[in-house]
């Protein structure tokens, strides 16, 4: 038996293999995205961005399904769940809120003092 395959885990493949990289030639992305049907990534492209994991509760997912189904309708335009949120995050750092945010102590009472900012 040679080496290498003494090497291959069950899989068949090497921890070479395994753990290399798996992210397409720039010139290979280009032509995916030229592609009928697949969508680019929405985020701003000159600005640096990372990835995160925020926990929604259910009605707020079904919420902006409906927000972002709704867009669409009307408008043609798919809007992702992710555009939406970071165009809330930006809209309310450009509102001047954070000052008044600032005292909040729970989720709770930032929901108040928005609503109460949003509705006057």
């Amino acid at each position: 038996m040679s080496e290498r395959k003494s090497r291959l885990s069950k899989t068949g493949k090497s921890a070479l293999d395994i753990f290399s990289p798996t992210v397409p030639p720039p010139q290979e992305a280009e032509a995916r995205s030229e592609e009928p049907g697949h969508i680019p990534d929405p985020g701003p492209q000159d600005q640096e961005w990372s990835k995160v994991t925020v926990v929604l509760l259910n009605r707020q997912v079904v919420y902006l399904d409906r927000l972002t189904t709704s867009i669409r309708e009307s408008t043609g335009s798919s809007v992702k769940r992710a555009e939406v949120i970071r165009a809330l995050i930006d809209s309310l750092i450009q509102s001047g809120l954070e000052r008044d945010l600032t005292q909040a102590r729970s989720e709770q009472e930032l929901r108040a003092l928005l609503a109460a900012r949003l509705v006057s």
